[in-house]
């Protein structure tokens, strides 16, 4: 009969009659079938209520909540007696769709009618009100059985309000249902143990998982699925030693000949085992959702107690597990285990494994890989998506395409995640083909993380323009922009000139024109500014020399109302303090200085070097002193580059002998001068032509195992090539090449034969092969072999023991005691 009403509603469909014609028609067909006798009026009077019921109900899964409302309203003049079985359905239809406010309604009127309310209609009105978040008005209905504990089972109310508190991602009223629970006497059972895992996950509350397992224990034998539910929380608030332990005693557990494991018929697994809930005990070990007004202990709380309870011998987790006795059960051979059986311990394995990664711990990933294969169950692509993230995290993107070519061998896909993995891995090490390869083979990524990678990398790099293909494929490809793409937009794009070249009017221009559009953009997809962001922004603007453009940022930012305001602070004016200082804006430099101040900011370590360093311009070594005696007075500790912005002062007055001097009272205090300090003194002295001090500086640098830089070089070449020490400046370029490849004799001998050939070589090809070597170093050794290999051109003889030189040896004998030389006679 049901099949043939189906029949004739799918031709009422065909000829698109109006829709109130097919659903009158399709409830006076259901009404003969549900035993309602027609009548001229349209039904008897005996099944009238039945009639406006069903009537409501078919209203409201039309969406036509007005008239199911009227038709409630015409209960009211029924003849019939009504009881809960007449609002049952209806709540029920309310508990689906769900529809909070006509279920409320609906409760309303069956309260007016003295309805008394069956144990169903609690369930489907509180199930209701959860669904439409209407959370404190269930809990409300919900105290209302507390005078009524015969009706429907409160423990499976109570658990569908938690599931729901889960879901809703709240625990406000959680500690109120365990009151009730408690002081109903309801009990757990292992479903409320499973929900109230996840609402301690949720809350980040390690200690809460803790409790929840001793109670658990204290009262079940647990199975397999209960097992892999407390790994799975261990793992999420990165337990991994619980979770390790869990796991292995869900192993013996697995492997034993009483362990059942079956399937519903939706496909679900389960463990076909009777649930019988446990009694609620006034001193719960759960009482850690009750503290507090509610709120849960941090988990830090948790780690000290733990510290405190191995001080004190008190039992741990690993004495907890130890409450299990498998050991009555026979264990059965790998290959007999039940497929769900294999399953489960797969997702276990996968969740600790995952979990390897967060805790950078790639050796306890391997170790249960290998465990994995002993026991015959079979890595997913899943479990290799969390082994190879592990290892590229702790070793890097070449292991891990090993472990990528063993997933090829095996015919499992990776996941887009691993993909993602093994790009992050490749911009690491600035691997930019690699990692765009992985990056184009990800289908579906929401992510960010490994774009702003691979554009990190391009800021490593300085490559702009590999950069802006990267923006355009996520651009294509709808991923949302976060702060940190945009922090790096502005570290990329901001700067159009070459390090070392200075902004002119066209690339301000230029910039100013970037900036507004990364900006826009921002603005487009609702997103302010970081303190990094700004950062960029002010440094870009910097390094063009676009002054007036900083400072009225600057002036924006300091006003309350702006949303640049929060990040005011020490890092952004040091930023514009050293913008200002490089751009010979000393005055303005001063004025932010002072604004600084008087905006209660306080001055850093870095603060104060900058402007002493601003004194060197002016040759103001008063203030200098000034600044000095605030920054000791700040508590400041005058650190390297403090000394060498004051040393720079005294080498523009030529007063070399207090430069010295304050060089070596450096030095008595423990405070190592550096290379750049070194190049300051051997800059000053190569313009002025003071060979001797710039001896005396090239010797200590020797002596202190400090290695020159190309800028040592120019300063020592050209200070004899000024002077027409020609040879001279040749036999110092050659021993400064050297010691900028080392320092060592031995290792210098070592790399005799493996650098002779690139210097004295007549082939071109020699050459290239040393400009290649930009691109694998980040040293100084190609520019080393390039000096070397000028040198041989010119006819010099390449020795390979730099000490033996004798520029070197007289350096050596004039300077070892490292006492400066008399400067009033000069050379």
């Amino acid at each position: 009969m049901c099949q043939h009403l189906r029949k004739l509603n799918s031709i009422f469909l065909k000829f698109n009659f109006p829709q109130h014609w097919q659903s009158s028609w399709a409830v006076g067909r259901l009404g003969e079938v549900r035993g309602f006798t027609a009548s001229p009026d349209g039904y008897s009077a005996h099944s009238t209520t039945n009639h406006l019921q069903e009537r409501i109900v078919d209203a409201l899964c039309l969406g036509q909540k007005d008239k199911a409302s009227r038709l409630l309203s015409e209960l009211r003049h029924t003849r019939e007696s009504l009881d809960a079985s007449n609002f049952a359905p209806i709540l029920q239809c309310c508990a689906r769709l769900p529809d909070p406010l006509f279920a409320m309604m609906t409760w309303k009127f069956m309260e007016e009618k003295k309805i008394y309310a069956g144990g169903k209609c609690y369930f489907y009105t509180i199930r209701a009100l959860c669904k439409g978040g209407y959370l404190k008005e269930a809990f409300n209905l919900i105290s209302v059985l507390r005078e009524n504990p015969d009706m429907y089972p409160l423990l499976t109310v109570c658990n569908d309000f938690l599931s729901f508190c889960d879901q809703n991602h709240t625990i406000n009223y959680v500690k109120d249902c365990l009151d009730f629970m408690d002081h109903q006497m309801v009990g757990k059972n292992e479903l409320t143990y499973s929900l109230l895992l996840k609402l301690a996950v949720a809350q980040q509350n390690l200690p809460a998982v803790h409790e929840i397992w001793k109670e658990c224990v204290q009262y079940y034998r647990l199975n397999l699925i209960s097992m892999r539910k407390f790994i799975w929380s261990f793992t999420k608030l990165k337990d991994l030693d619980s979770a390790y332990e869990t796991l292995q005693h869900m192993v013996n557990l697995a492997f034993q000949r009483n362990s059942v494991v079956s399937r519903t018929a939706g496909g679900k697994i389960i463990i076909p085992q009777l649930d019988i809930p446990i009694p609620s005990y006034s001193d719960s070990t759960l009482q850690s959702y009750t503290k507090n007004n509610g709120i849960l202990p941090s988990v830090f709380d948790y780690q000290e107690r733990m510290d405190v309870n191995r001080s004190n011998g008190l039992c741990n987790f690993s004495h907890l597990m130890e409450t299990y006795d498998h050991t009555s059960s026979r264990v059965v051979p790998a290959k007999h285990v039940n497929v769900s059986v294999r399953k489960l311990l797969r997702w276990s394995f996968n969740d600790v494994i995952h979990a390897c990664v967060k805790v950078q711990n790639c050796a306890l990933a391997e170790q249960l890989m290998s465990q994995m294969q002993t026991l015959g169950v079979k890595p997913s692509s899943g479990t290799y998506d969390g082994f190879l993230r592990a290892v590229v995290t702790s070793r890097g993107f070449y292991d891990g395409m090993k472990v990528l070519e063993v997933m090829q061998q095996k015919k499992l896909k990776p996941h887009d995640s691993t993909l993602a993995a093994m790009a992050v891995g490749c911009c690491k090490a600035l691997q930019l083909d690699l990692a765009e390869g992985f990056l184009d083979q990800i289908s579906n990524c929401s992510s960010p993380h490994p774009y702003n990678a691979f554009l990190e990398a391009c800021d490593t790099l300085d490559c702009p323009e590999r950069a802006i293909q990267m923006l355009a494929k996520m651009k294509k490809m709808n991923i949302q922009l976060d702060i940190r793409t945009y922090e790096l937009l502005f570290s990329l794009f901001g700067n159009v000139n070459p390090p070392y070249e200075e902004g002119n009017l066209l690339s301000r221009l230029d910039v100013a024109r970037r900036v507004h559009a990364i900006e826009m953009d921002m603005m487009k997809n609702g997103i302010q500014h970081s303190h990094v962001s700004l950062k960029n922004m002010l440094n870009a603007l910097g390094l063009e020399g676009m002054i007036t453009e900083l400072v009225q940022l600057l002036r924006d930012a300091e006003k309350p109302f702006s949303s640049a305001y929060r990040f005011l602070g020490t890092p952004i004016y040091n930023i514009v303090l050293h913008s200002l200082v490089k751009a010979n804006e000393t005055r303005m430099a001063v004025e932010t200085f002072k604004t600084m101040k008087s905006w209660k900011v306080p001055p850093d370590a870095a603060t104060y070097s900058i402007m002493i360093y601003s004194c060197c311009d002016m040759k103001c070594l008063l203030s200098a002193h000034a600044l000095v005696s605030m920054m000791i007075r700040d508590g400041f500790p005058l650190a390297t580059v403090t000394y060498t912005s004051l040393i720079k002062i005294l080498l523009k007055l030529e007063d070399f002998d207090e430069a010295l001097k304050l060089l070596s009272q450096m030095k008595l205090e423990g405070v190592e001068p550096d290379l750049i300090l070194y190049n300051t003194f051997l800059q000053v002295t190569s313009e002025k032509g003071k060979l001797d001090v710039l001896e005396l500086i090239v010797e200590q640098m020797h002596q202190e195992k400090i290695q020159p830089d190309p800028c040592t070089c120019h300063h020592v070449f050209s200070a004899y090539v000024v002077q027409g020490f020609h040879s001279t400046a040749m036999e110092a370029l050659q021993v400064l090449s050297m010691r900028m490849i080392s320092e060592d004799d031995e290792i210098m001998e070592e790399k005799k034969t493996e650098y002779q050939n690139l210097i004295v070589s007549d082939s071109v090809e020699c050459e290239t092969q040393i400009m290649e070597l930009f691109k694998e170093s980040m040293d100084y050794l190609p520019i080393a072999l390039l000096h070397l290999r000028w040198c041989a051109m010119l006819g010099q003889t390449i020795s390979w023991s730099p000490n033996q030189s004798p520029w070197a040896k007289r350096l050596s004998h004039n300077y070892a005691s490292g006492t400066a030389p008399d400067l009033r006679t000069g050379r």
